[in-house]
């Protein structure tokens, strides 16, 4: 998106809207999980048991956000064995032998997200998954963050030192830097980064819910929801900085974006830089990282389903959810963009939608603010209530309209 809308002209927005969904939605989904103790099938039954004393209209509706994050799911799937793939041919030195052959660089790309184009690697990147996941939340999301994350940054932060020293990469951050005062006037701009913020900080009635539902009553959720939004932000501006410098430095078209942008614009980049083998390598182990993380957490909502109201053990509730996973990601290799699309558009904005009447609206405003303040030594305020109320729940709708006209806004 920075580089679609011209950088600055872009981050304005978006952090403006980082801001707004960190203080309402992310603390919102954090504490919903954790008063419930659970994810979005037993928040939402928690939240209507409240209002009505009964639990099943609550659960029947949490089955929603749980099964797009299972949609979600399959499609990154696809994503993440397309960079287990490229990961190895970068460290292999395959990627490199392409030197800056577009013809080439885009045939390997066509043909890896090609129907049944890239089984091996896709049941790869479900198995490390499924060892990750089998360790439960605590233990393994947790420990595979510990490693994954400051790596993540440091190798992101390396990378942006080293391009910073080349050639070129000046006109990458004047790209940056750059206001366009009549793009701040489009309204679809401001659509855009809204649904980017949105997205971004995964605010969908599932993941972050279950996130919640694992933290400790003295957690600061208020606290724990800030530093969500500051190291997001934090990653996303880094990797703009890596990323659009690194396209100025090989002459690429700096408005270029989309997954051609990692796979085949950004990778002619590294292949025409000097020492690009090098920072090809470190690239694609960035990004496996970040992947991974996001996709163990894309199953802990279908997979804490199962163990929740099937009364599965972990590992099999794990082994079931991988299974089905990773079936029907090989099914969808040809048509993932469609696929992703129409989840992103439709299901987790709904699902987002949900989660916010339901902790707002149906449980009131005793359980809310009871819920955000628990291990809490300063109360937060009322003004939390209407700003989730009316400009949450709202914001989640237009997300769930616009991007239905839009195709997208995420």
């Amino acid at each position: 998106m920075v580089s679609d809308w011209g950088g600055m002209t872009f981050l304005i927005p978006y952090v403006l809207f980082v801001v707004l969904i960190g203080a309402s939605g992310v603390i919102e989904e954090m504490a919903l999980g954790r008063a419930a103790k659970g994810g979005p099938i037993k928040a939402f039954g928690c939240c209507t048991e409240i209002r009505t004393g009964k639990k099943k209209p609550g659960e029947i509706v949490g089955v929603i956000p749980v099964l797009g994050s299972l949609a979600l799911a399959i499609g990154y799937t696809v994503v993440v064995g397309w960079i287990f793939k490229y990961t190895f041919l970068a460290i292999s030195g395959g990627l490199f032998q392409f030197h800056q052959d577009m013809d080439a660089i885009a045939g390997l790309f066509g043909s890896t997200a090609s129907a049944f184009g890239n089984n091996m690697w896709l049941v790869i990147a479900m198995v490390v998954t499924t060892v990750i996941m089998a360790f439960g939340i605590a233990g393994g999301i947790e420990r595979a963050n510990k490693v994954m994350m400051p790596l993540l940054f440091v190798l992101f932060l390396g990378l942006g030192i080293y391009i910073f020293t080349l050639p070129g990469a000046g006109a990458g951050y004047r790209y940056i830097f750059t206001i366009d005062p009549q793009k701040l006037l489009d309204g679809r701009l401001w659509i855009y980064a809204f649904g980017q913020a949105f997205f971004s900080l995964s605010i969908a009635g599932n993941g972050t819910v279950i996130y919640g539902s694992y933290l400790s009553e003295s957690e600061d959720v208020v606290s724990s929801a800030r530093n969500v939004a500051v190291f997001d932000t934090t990653a996303a501006l880094l990797a703009a900085f890596v990323i659009i410098p690194g396209m100025a430095v090989g002459g690429a078209e700096l408005s270029s974006g989309g997954p051609g942008l990692m796979f085949i614009y950004l990778l002619n980049v590294f292949n025409g830089m000097p020492g690009g083998r090098v920072v090809e390598m470190v690239f694609y182990i960035c990004v496996l990282f970040a992947g991974l993380s996001s996709l163990v957490n894309l199953y802990e909502a279908p997979v804490e389903m199962l163990e929740e109201r099937f009364g599965m053990k972990r590992k099999m509730a794990v082994a079931c959810m991988a299974s089905i996973g990773g079936i029907a990601a090989l099914l969808i290799q040809g048509i993932v963009s469609g696929w992703i699309d129409a989840v992103s558009i439709y299901i987790c904005p709904l699902g987002a939608m949900l989660a916010g009447i339901m902790f707002f609206w149906v449980a009131g405003d005793d359980f809310a603010l009871s819920a955000v303040n628990q291990g809490k030594e300063r109360p937060i305020g009322r003004w939390f209530l209407p700003l989730g109320r009316f400009v949450l729940v709202p914001a989640a709708a237009i997300a769930l309209i616009a991007g239905a006209l839009l195709g997208g806004i995420g």
